[in-house]
């Protein structure tokens, strides 16, 4: 299954959820407008062929070190420490991390960080 497809079934499966915000929803233009937000905050996408989740700093490490994703880089190559980029999985694996994902942004944004 493609990214786009393995993200349109997230959309799918989230996009009711009280505070999430499917693609397009926030108003954004650019970077991370085709993306599901969480009270306004980015916390899944597609880029560059993979999907992309925000994830505590350690998740991240874990998934890199067990081969389940990749470290995700900024535009310029910087790597960005909650990002993780999953090249595969399966829409069972996609919904549990991206349900990770989703609790990990809410909880900053409701205590302001």
């Amino acid at each position: 299954m493609d990214p786009d497809a393995r993200f349109a079934s997230l959309v799918e499966a989230l996009a009711t959820r009280p505070g999430v915000g499917p693609p397009g929803a926030s108003g954004r233009r650019g970077f991370g407008s085709a993306a599901l937000t969480v009270h306004g905050s980015i916390f899944a996408m597609v880029v560059g062929g993979a999907l992309v989740l925000k994830l505590p700093a350690h998740r991240v490490e874990g998934l890199v070190t067990t081969g389940t994703g990749l470290p995700f880089a900024a535009a310029n190559g910087t790597p960005m420490r909650e990002w993780v980029a999953l090249d595969h999985g399966t829409p069972a694996s996609d919904l549990a991390l991206a349900e990770e994902a989703m609790a990990f942004v809410a909880s900053r944004a409701t205590r302001g960080g």
